[in-house]
């Protein structure tokens, strides 16, 4: 049964809670997404929030030189290297870090990326402003920082004028993790979490709750519903499967 706001009218936002998931199958998800709500008529938007087993992924802003272990380092880490065709700096996923992929056509709403980008942080310092979180940001950049330091890095990427990617919030990703990139080499501002931010436990289920509720009005949606889950995201996953299993074979 899903959850939903009141109205009963106007563009929805269709939010789904995915867990922790494999990156690269939640990539299919988002790209067959992207198929998907682009042929709409009525603007729908796509919400995934998700976490990732501990991976490194490097943006179109980023490069090895931000990446401050060797391949043996890790190896015995388990942390493999993905490069993306996001925008944005290299990224380490973790548990613990929220990954915030809203899958919104730009056409049908509209407007441009940046100002696509521009509502996105809005409502994303919301949620931390609600939290009790005062974030900053800086001109040309769409990440978030705190007294501590960096708290979540934006990188996104548009096809059929429909974005996927998003934002990564680090609520309380392992703190041994935090060092392993550099996500703004600009300033070299330290990567912070929202745990160390408030010196007050919280929970993701809270924040997940939040992100909803901000970024449905922030994309001028008139309303909502959560799901558990993906409907899609079984055959998904099977597919992403045999085509990686058709590749090593190949």
């Amino acid at each position: 049964m899903a959850k939903s706001s009141q109205s009963t009218s106007g563009v929805s936002l269709e939010a789904f809670l995915m867990g922790t998931v494999d990156f690269d199958a939640c990539l299919a998800l988002q790209q067959r997404l992207v198929y998907e709500l682009s042929g709409r008529d009525d603007g729908q938007v796509a919400l995934l929030l998700c976490e990732h087993p501990p991976l490194i992924t490097i943006g179109r802003a980023g490069s090895w030189q931000h990446v401050h272990l060797n391949q043996r380092e890790r190896t015995s880490r388990g942390l493999a290297v993905r490069w993306v065709n996001r925008g944005g700096p290299a990224i380490l996923h973790a548990p613990g870090q929220l990954a915030v992929y809203p899958i919104f056509p730009l056409d049908w709403h509209e407007i441009a990326i940046g100002t696509f980008l521009e509502r996105f942080r809005s409502g994303m310092q919301e949620v931390l402003s609600e939290l009790g979180i005062q974030s900053t940001t800086r001109p040309g950049s769409f990440d978030l920082f705190g007294r501590t330091g960096q708290l979540a890095m934006t990188g996104v990427a548009v096809k059929n004028w429909t974005t996927y990617y998003g934002m990564y919030l680090n609520v309380r990703p392992p703190s041994h993790l935090l060092s392993v990139v550099s996500s703004d080499p600009e300033e070299n501002q330290a990567t912070s979490t929202l745990h160390r931010e408030r010196r007050l436990p919280l929970s993701m289920t809270r924040v997940r709750e939040a992100v909803v509720r901000h970024l449905a009005t922030s994309f001028g949606c008139q309303r909502f519903h959560v799901y558990s889950g993906h409907p899609l995201f079984p055959s998904v996953l099977h597919a992403n499967s045999h085509s990686q299993t058709a590749a090593r074979v190949g």
